[in-house]
C-alpha cells in the first residue's frame, strides 16, 4: 500500500459506467486514520492481514472494492502499452521511491497518484501495487493490475491473478468502488 498520497487524493472518485473508483490506492496514511478510529489492530500489525482489512475499510466508507472487469477495454491500464506504470523492469522511467537497497527485488512503490493517469482517468491501476477485487472462490481471491515487484505482464487486462485472502504483503493494496445506480 502506498505511504502518501501524491497528485490526486484517494477520497476523489472517478465515474466509470455504473460505477464511480477512486482515482488512487488507498494509502498507508488514510489507513492508519481508519485503524486509529475505529480501534482496529491488524493482522499484519502482528504478522499476517490480507483482504479481510480491505473489506472493514471499503465497508465504512460505504464503497466495496471493485469488480473485477474494471479495466479490460485496453491490454494496460495505462493503453496499448505498460509505458507510464510503476513495474519490475519493463515499463519505463518510475517514479518509484528508491528502496533498492533493502528489497531482494524492484524499487519500490511511487507515491500514490504519482504514476501517469491510465486510460480511464484513475492513477496507479497498472503495478505498484496488486488490487483486491470483488472475485475468486474460497480461500483464493482475485488481485488486479502487478505491482512494482512483477513485470508488465501481470498488468495486462486479461492476466488473471488471486491470493489467499489473508495474504499480507507490501505490494498488495486496494481501492474502494461504488455503485451509481
Amino acid at each position: 500500500m502506498p505511504t502518501t498520497v501524491g497528485a490526486q487524493k484517494s477520497r476523489d472518485m472517478q465515474p466509470l459506467g455504473a460505477f464511480s473508483i477512486d482515482r488512487t490506492e488507498v494509502t498507508i496514511r488514510q489507513f492508519s486514520r481508519y485503524a486509529a478510529a475505529t480501534g482496529t489492530i491488524t493482522e499484519a500489525e502482528r504478522g499476517g492481514g490480507g483482504l479481510v482489512y480491505a473489506a472493514a475499510y471499503t465497508e465504512r466508507r460505504a464503497s466495496p472494492t471493485p469488480p473485477f472487469s474494471q479495466n479490460e477495454t485496453y491490454l494496460y491500464p495505462t493503453g496499448e502499452t505498460p509505458e507510464g506504470a510503476n513495474c519490475l523492469n519493463d515499463c519505463g522511467k518510475t517514479r518509484a521511491i528508491e528502496h533498492s537497497d533493502v528489497l531482494d527485488r524492484g524499487r519500490g512503490h511511487a507515491l500514490a497518484g504519482s504514476t501517469r493517469p491510465g486510460v480511464n482517468g484513475l492513477y496507479d491501476m497498472g503495478a505498484n501495487v496488486w488490487e483486491w477485487v470483488e472475485t475468486g472462490a474460497g480461500s483464493e481471491k482475485g488481485t488486479r493490475g502487478g505491482s512494482w515487484w512483477y513485470g508488465a505482464v501481470q498488468m495486462r487486462a486479461d492476466y488473471n491473478a488471486t491470493k489467499p485472502w489473508d495474504m499480507a504483503a507490501v505490494y498488495i493494496g486496494f481501492r474502494c468502488a461504488k455503485d451509481m445506480n
